[in-house]
Formats: structure tokens, C-alpha cells, sequence
């Protein structure tokens, strides 16, 4: 195919997204220089960029941005959400509409272009990303190179051969890629307006985390309701976990093929849920105890992405607006008669939530966390806490 030009796109293009059917998307280039390939995929988020692109769950992917103006809140060293920043661990490369644009936030500390360039995050301005969101709607996530050099010089014909050639998220295990290379214990506490994050010093409760790629503000919830939090690397034995004693388990989010983390996951997870200790998962989590117990996932057409899912509580009756990120799903109907299917998307009935029946388990597959995104989802941590509660014959808190 032609390359596909937006009327605002630059003479002499310094980015090219090249796709594997061989279109070419032209654009201006900034952040990084060189060039990544990667599954794309969309965001709706209107905002929380640099969470997004931090996010280690976004590993293998580059980003398109549906909201057009991005970059006007600057970055900090505060909204980070990968556990390791010098790792570098989230999206290898985003897409912009406009150009980035300065910031104007009193939390900011500096711009996103040079914010990009340290992350070693390649990025394009100048496309048309309502056109290439329609193309992923309709034909699902592509894999495509992300290129920028500012000469203006690229090898078309090898940028097209790597983005044939490489095979895909499916079948790609990424979680031993961005996990942690050792335990270590968290005691950060959520964001407080003015006061920035606080320590938790008082723990109530010993939660271990396993880490296949998690998140900041998952950890920050877990310690803000209470707990001393244990985190240890993807593939951490069974054995090992419950020597630390944990009160909770927890299993985190994270990227790739869930079926190809599971080879070596879910054996310890199902030998964890032996020892009968609560247990909660999110995102790949979620995924990783669904094929514990039984069930079976499947890659997406185009995916989850954003902060602005409508998802069915069923233990409640009530609809949260909630954040997404994932391009794999639980197939809900390979679950076993005891997992009780306790979330649903409004958006296409997929898989949200599970909970092992007559048993302190369940995970879900949007993110509660919510960073970025809405608190309707909270409660989840205080159901967690409230089971690890109830388990040690103490009284529970409201959810809500």
C-alpha cells in the first residue's frame, strides 16, 4: 500500500509507523530515535499519560492516544507506575495527533518530549489517530515498526520486512521480562492532595504481591488499608511464598500471553490455593487464576484501553466506569461450575471478574487501582482486606 499522509503531517517525515500489510503512516517524530516494533493498540483515557506509558503492562505495545492534546500536564517524578524506572518497563513507543504540547501544571516538572527521549519511549505527532483507531477497530491491533530519525532517512524495505516478520503477542511471555529481579517489602501509601505519599509504619496485615509486571498504585492501596507488602519476582516458587507467612496473596497485572506466563505460574498458583489464604488478582492476575482453576483465555480483537470501561458488578448489582488495559481475555465459558463469574464489560459481555466459590479468592480483569482513572472500583482492596479480616476472626470494614 501507499503511505497514508495526514494534511498536517510535515514535507519531510522524521517518524514512519510502518504496519505489517505494509502501510506506511507518516508523522513528526519525537521522544526516542530508532526504531521499535510492537503490537498497536488504542487509548480513550483523556488523561494520566505518563501513567499509561509507564505502566509495564503496556510492554510489546505502542500506544495510539484517542484524545488529541497531549503532553499540556507536563510529567513528574511522582505519576510514574513501573516499579523499576531505570528498567524502563511500559510502552516502547506512542502516537499523537497534534504535537506534544508544553506543560502548564504546578505539579509538572518537566516537558513530555524530553521525558520521552530519557525513557527511551519512541513517539510520532501528526497522524491521523481517528483513522488509524477506525483501521484497529475494524481489522484489530496490528503489528507495525514505530521509527524516528530526524534526517529523515529510514530503510523502508527493512522496516517493512520486521513488522511482517515479527510474530505477535501471542505465544509472547513478557511478565519474566519486566518483573522484579528480587523480593523486596513496600511501605509507600496512596496520594494525598498537598502532601504527596505517605509510609505505612503500623502494618496490620502481611500481603505477598507476585510481581508479573505490577503496578505502583496497587501496591500503595494494599499498604494504605493496612498491609506490610512482600514483593517478589514472576516466578517465585509456592514453597518460598508461603515460608514468608503472608496473610494475602495477591497476584498482579502485567503484559503478554497469559497461557505462555502460566506455564510456569500457574502450577505455584494452584498449589497457593492448597493452603486455602485469601487471594486476589487483577489484570493478568486475573487471567493467571482463571487458568488455575480451569479456564482458558484467548487474545482480543482489539482489546481494552482506557478509563472509561462500564463494567457490571454482580456481587452488588452496580455499574462502575472503570480502567482497562489488557488484549487478552478470560473465555467465561471454560470456567469450572464452582468459579462464579462476578463481573461483566457492558461493552461486549467479556469476562471482568471471577471468585472461587465458598473459597477467600477472586480476581478481576480491570484495573481498581485507577491510575489512570475512576475510584469506583476501590472497594476491591477493602473486600481483600476484609477477607484476610474474617480469616484471622477480626471484624470487617464497609467496602465502601
Amino acid at each position: 500500500m501507499t503511505a497514508q499522509t495526514a494534511p498536517w503531517a510535515p514535507d519531510v517525515p522524521t517518524a514512519l509507523l510502518v504496519l505489517a500489510d505494509g502501510t506506511v503512516i507518516e508523522g513528526r517524530g519525537t521522544g526516542a530515535t530508532g526504531s521499535a516494533v510492537a503490537e498497536v493498540c488504542f487509548n480513550t483515557a483523556l488523561t494520566g499519560y505518563q501513567e499509561i506509558l509507564t505502566d509495564p503492562s503496556y510492554a510489546g505495545q505502542i500506544v495510539t492516544f484517542t484524545f488529541p492534546h497531549i503532553g499540556n500536564v507536563g510529567t513528574n517524578h511522582e505519576d510514574l507506575e513501573d516499579l523499576n524506572p531505570a528498567a524502563r518497563h511500559g510502552a516502547c513507543g506512542a502516537l499523537f495527533r497534534a504535537d506534544v504540547t508544553g506543560p502548564s501544571n504546578y505539579r509538572a516538572d518537566g516537558g513530555l518530549g524530553r521525558w520521552l527521549e530519557r525513557r527511551g519511549i519512541i513517539a510520532m505527532c501528526g497522524l491521523d489517530t481517528r483513522a488509524l483507531t477506525a483501521l484497529i477497530r475494524e481489522k484489530g491491533s496490528p503489528n507495525a515498526v514505530l521509527a524516528h530519525a530526524p534526517d529523515g532517512i529510514f530503510d523502508l524495505d527493512e522496516l517493512k520486512r520486521r513488522a511482517a516478520s515479527w510474530p505477535g503477542l501471542l505465544g509472547l511471555d513478557l511478565a519474566r521480562e519486566v518483573t522484579s529481579g528480587q523480593s523486596s517489602t513496600w511501605r509507600e501509601t496512596p496520594w494525598v492532595w498537598n502532601e504527596g505519599y505517605g509510609e505505612q509504619a503500623a502494618p496490620e496485615m502481611h500481603v505477598v504481591a507476585v510481581d508479573y509486571g505490577i503496578k505502583r498504585n496497587i501496591l500503595r492501596l494494599l499498604a494504605g488499608l493496612g498491609a506490610k507488602v512482600t514483593v517478589v519476582p514472576a516466578d517465585t516458587g509456592a514453597e518460598q511464598i508461603l515460608g514468608m507467612r503472608p496473610d494475602g496473596i495477591f497476584l498482579s497485572n502485567g503484559p503478554g500471553d497469559p497461557a505462555a506466563t502460566g506455564d510456569y505460574a500457574v502450577p505455584v498458583i494452584r498449589d497457593l490455593l492448597k493452603a486455602d489464604i485469601p487471594m486476589f488478582g487483577i489484570c493478568l492476575g486475573h487471567q493467571m487464576l482463571a487458568l488455575a482453576l480451569g479456564g482458558r483465555t484467548e487474545k482480543m480483537h482489539q482489546g481494552h484501553h482506557g478509563a472509561n470501561h462500564p463494567v457490571k458488578d454482580h456481587t452488588t448489582g452496580k455499574v462502575e466506569i472503570v480502567s482497562m488495559n489488557h488484549g487478552f481475555a478470560v473465555d467465561a465459558g471454560s470456567l469450572p461450575e464452582e468459579v462464579e463469574e462476578t463481573h461483566v464489560s457492558l461493552f461486549d459481555g467479556s469476562n471482568c471478574g471471577i471468585a472461587l466459590s465458598g473459597r477467600p479468592v477472586f480476581s478481576v480483569q480491570h484495573h481498581p487501582e485507577a491510575s489512570p482513572g475512576p475510584q469506583d472500583s476501590h472497594y476491591l482492596f477493602r473486600r481483600f482486606a476484609n477477607l484476610i479480616r474474617e480469616r484471622r476472626g477480626e471484624t470487617a470494614v464497609a467496602e465502601r
